[in-house]
């Protein structure tokens, strides 16, 4: 595919894009604020200039924050914009980034050419950095035609994502040739994007290096273990609690087929659904199977005995809830999703339960499993076996949390690598 065709089908798209804020508006009346965004025209004004980062949504933003605060503090001159696709997305840079002035927050416009100019004209980024695999081709193009430097930062690429890419051909190949920089998570990751650039027999090679993952470099917020101490103290300390967290569609329901009958005694499950719009439909799920519930937002005095499951509905507390639990389930992963990030987990010395749909996160989960931090299914029927297996070993537990403190703590430094790269483009 060329640049031209894939201009011409997001131009022949974008009527329809109002239906679409609409319609996901229904759920998520978010969606209707700040519209004219998406269409390149922006009423924010900045007076500094402006390093770009473009974090998509929750977990970009998340993986974001080191190296947004390494910045903050290296170039105290400039002001740091970050543009997001989903409002998940930008309500967790404003909670995150809640006290900092020189942070500041936009949707990203949809990648035609009219929006894309109107959006660099209007901010005129010093840099822009993409977080992991965000490929756009017209905003590549538009930077890349104003020698704005522009990074790929984390990218990482799943063989199922490359193997997608390849046949857009010369459209992936030359905006990736188009890029400054790419800074990958592992040597696979680098691969394969390398094999992309290279895809229509192009000799140019791509300063692609590989820098390791920045998630690895959050840090747990300083009070997380006395909020989940405080939170443990709602749930009762005598109970045995499973976390399953950043769940998908269809999973919760696999869930509680487990839980419902696993050997465990007083075993409390918390249901974190990955999706704020489906708190309500996994709240119906556990009515339908008539089970002892309590929402978290409501949850302000030590739950009864007879509470058998928690629905997670509130945001910004997924390290509470770690602190909180004693077995960390990975969501994203029972069903072909590709998994969800296990690092958080590992952070709060939790031992890590992930099923076997992994490919987003495969080289994470491969280090994790031969870490000792994670038990990694085969199957989904597997489940209810692993989690009685767990609560009823605590010397296994034990292990694999300390395990997990281990895996992390080795696998920084992201973040110091990442910033070696910016300081290059940014002061040539």
């Amino acid at each position: 595919m060329t640049r031209t065709l894939y201009t011409l089908l997001l131009y022949l798209l974008l009527p329809f894009t109002p239906l679409k804020l609409l319609w996901r508006g229904r759920k998520q009346p978010e969606y209707l604020q700040h519209w004219r965004e998406r269409y390149g025209f922006y009423a924010l004004q900045l007076q500094k200039p402006v390093i770009w980062l473009h974090c998509v949504s929750v977990g970009e933003t998340r993986a974001a924050a080191p190296l947004i605060q390494a910045l903050l503090q290296q170039y105290p001159n400039h002001q740091i914009l970050l543009t997001h696709t989903t409002p998940t997305g930008r309500e967790t840079s404003k909670a995150l980034f809640s006290n900092q002035d020189s942070v500041s927050r936009v949707y990203l416009p949809y990648d035609v050419p009219c929006a894309v100019k109107r959006f660099l004209t209007h901010f005129k980024p010093a840099i822009g950095i993409l977080l992991e695999t965000e490929l756009w081709f017209n905003l590549i193009a538009g930077c890349k035609l104003r020698r704005i430097p522009l990074l790929l930062v984390n990218a990482r690429l799943s063989e199922k994502s490359a193997h997608g890419y390849t046949k857009l051909g010369r459209l992936v190949s030359e905006g990736l040739q188009s890029l400054s920089a790419i800074a990958a998570q592992t040597p696979v990751d680098a691969e394969r994007l390398n094999s992309l650039t290279a895809s229509q027999g192009s000799m140019h090679t791509n300063n692609i290096s590989v820098v390791g993952n920045l998630k690895f470099d959050v840090q747990p917020p300083q009070d997380a273990a006395a909020q989940g101490q405080r939170l443990r103290g709602l749930l009762g300390t005598h109970r045995a609690i499973l976390l399953a967290a950043s769940t998908r569609d269809g999973e919760e329901a696999m869930i509680i087929d487990a839980t419902t009958i696993a050997n465990v005694s007083s075993l409390l499950t918390i249901i974190v659904p990955r999706h704020p719009q489906r708190f309500n439909e996994v709240e119906t799920l556990l009515q339908q199977r008539s089970l002892h519930y309590q929402k978290r937002s409501n949850l302000h005095e030590p739950i009864a005995d007879k509470t058998q499951y928690i629905l997670g509905d509130s945001m910004g507390e997924l390290f509470s809830y770690y602190a909180a639990c004693d077995v960390a389930l990975i969501g994203g992963s029972l069903m072909p999703f590709g998994g969800q990030n296990l690092i958080e987990a590992a952070a709060m010395g939790k031992p890590i339960l992930i099923g076997p749909h992994t490919h987003n996160f495969a080289d994470i989960t491969k280090n994790g499993v031969l870490s000792g931090a994670v038990i990694q299914l085969q199957n989904t029927t597997e489940l209810r076996e692993k989690i009685e297996f767990l609560f009823n070993n605590k010397a296994k537990r034990t292990e694999m949390g300390k395990a997990g403190l281990n895996f992390s703590h080795a696998s920084t430094g992201a973040t110091v690598k990442v910033m070696q790269l910016i300081t290059r483009y940014l002061t040539a």
